[in-house]
């Protein structure tokens, strides 16, 4: 999530995952090991299901991913996906559902690696601490078959790494500091189709002004053009956004479960959306959900067992109103051998 726009020697970019470790090896390595190592070697937790994936993303944006990624597979409107700071997978997770067989998904993060600059590191260390790659890529292969082509490296790699003009959706959730995010726009600009949707994460939270100065500058002076807002963020395009702004407009407003509301910023025709309580499209299924049918026998198991103990409870107490002392208690230690065995 916090991925620099300044070039760094010592962090090549890659897209190979990471080394897997045995259970054995891993096992030998945690002897004596510090507690931070063992962290580290720790398989991260697998997710069973999309909320429990860490991150920041809303349902208000989680209902605009979806729109406008279905409005592109609707419009057949091809070309690859890219989201530039991962954090640990969760909008990932959600763009690589809207992928074509023919299309690509790179992601771009340092993933808690050395960053290139002194203000970029201190901004991971009070931040992103947690940030792994271990960590991303346990939750994504929770819901999908392969890893997306990752570029291990800052942003600045992102326009030797992916050709221009190949991208139909760009989400930018990297640095919050100015002289990273400036670049970092600049980017998913070389990337984008002429009718690409660009997403700028944070570009109103009071403790990320860069991000809002930046996103702003590129619609003053770059040609940065809005189609809408959310609360946490920016939906923009280069192209001409008359068509697809009205269509989400029109589209949410069917519903009548969205907030909405159209403003004029500079000139320019901006749509406000609140979704915070509309209905949450259909999210990606993690591999380690548990299935209805096996809850329902785990509930059913639970209520027998339940069952069970009452009616052994109301046979000790029949017996003991009802029964000879003598009897009652060779019953009842015939009733505990029974539930003990």
């Amino acid at each position: 999530m916090t991925s620099p726009s300044t070039p760094a020697a010592s962090t090549p970019a890659t897209s190979t995952p990471a080394t897997s470790t045995s259970r054995t090896e891993a096992g030998d390595a945690r002897d004596g090991a510090s507690p931070d190592e063992e962290a580290r070697q720790t398989p991260p937790p697998r997710p069973r299901s999309f909320r429990e994936v860490r991150g920041w993303f809303y349902n208000t944006d989680i209902v605009l991913f979806d729109w406008l990624l279905s409005r592109q597979q609707r419009l057949q409107q091809h070309g690859d996906l890219l989201e530039m700071g991962a954090y640990l997978g969760k909008s990932a997770i959600m763009l690589r559902s809207y992928l074509r067989e023919d299309e690509t998904f790179t992601v771009c993060d340092l993933f808690g690696s050395e960053a290139p600059t002194e203000s970029n590191e201190r901004e991971m260390r009070g931040s992103y601490s947690t940030l792994t790659r271990r960590g991303f890529e346990a939750n994504f292969l929770s819901f999908h078959d392969e890893l997306p082509r990752v570029l291990h490296a800052p942003t600045s790699v992102v326009p030797g790494e992916v050709a221009p003009g190949s991208c139909r959706f760009v989400h930018v959730d990297a640095s919050h500091l100015y002289e990273h995010v400036r670049p970092d726009i600049a980017a998913a600009r070389g990337t984008l189709t002429d009718d690409g949707i660009v997403v700028l994460d944070d570009y109103r939270s009071s403790h990320t002004p860069g991000v809002a100065c930046a996103t702003w500058q590129a619609v003053l002076e770059d040609g940065l053009r809005p189609v809408c807002v959310s609360a946490q963020k920016f939906y923009g395009t280069w192209g001409d956004p008359a068509a697809v702004q009205q269509e989400l407009h029109d589209a949410l407003r069917k519903r009548g479960d969205c907030w909405l509301q159209w403003q004029d910023v500079a000139g320019h025709r901006l749509l406000l959306v609140g979704a915070d309580k509309a209905e949450t499209p259909a999210l990606p299924r993690s591999r380690h959900a548990k299935s209805r049918a096996g809850a329902r026998d785990s509930e059913g198991d639970g209520a027998r067992r339940g069952r069970g103990a009452a009616l052994s409870a109301l046979s000790r107490r029949a017996a003991r109103e009802v029964l000879p002392p003598v009897i009652s208690r060779r019953l009842a230690r015939a009733l505990r051998g029974d539930r003990d065995g």
